[in-house]
């Protein structure tokens, strides 16, 4: 059974390492844990689009924050 399970995880952790190469390409900006996130989350039952767009307000949000915080709105 232990051989099963490694050999599970090691599929799992190729699975994910193929998903962040085409992250990659895709320049989603992504890094390996919020995309094993992402995954997770639509294995749940997530909607792909509607975490898509949390994903791209939240950027925005955050480009909105960090231009705030800078001297002269740099």
């Amino acid at each position: 059974m232990a051989s099963r399970e490694s050999d599970r995880i090691a599929s799992v952790q190729q699975t994910l390492d193929t998903l962040y190469d085409i992250s990659q390409l895709l320049n989603t900006g992504l890094d390996k844990e919020t995309l094993a996130t992402c995954v997770t989350m639509i294995e749940g039952g997530a909607s792909p689009e509607a975490l898509a767009a949390v994903v791209q307000e939240l950027r925005r949000e955050s480009q909105a924050l960090k231009a705030q915080a800078a001297p002269n709105g740099r």
